[in-house]
């Protein structure tokens, strides 16, 4: 247990910032999901913006890492790619 008042704020606010992150990564797992779980080209291309948008936004706030963030963008842009 955290022994300052200060190291109190910070556990509560460390256990919010985990949880948020944990939302915004799950939301987007999901999406990544479910996109190379599309067989459609055309409905791929139409979600590929918001779903690099959401990547984006994870290594922007520090919950992925950059590189991390181009290598599934670049996977699912492959994905999409090879789709007929």
């Amino acid at each position: 247990m955290a022994n300052t008042k200060s190291a109190q704020r910070a556990s509560r606010q460390n256990e919010r910032h985990r949880l948020h992150n944990k939302y915004y990564a799950k939301t987007a797992r999901n999406a990544i999901r479910d996109l190379r779980n599309t067989t459609d080209k055309k409905t791929a291309e139409e979600n590929a913006p918001k779903v690099y948008a959401m990547i984006d936004k994870l290594a922007k706030i520090g919950v992925i890492h950059a590189n991390k963030a181009a290598n599934l963008k670049s996977g699912l842009a492959v994905y999409i790619n090879k789709l007929s």
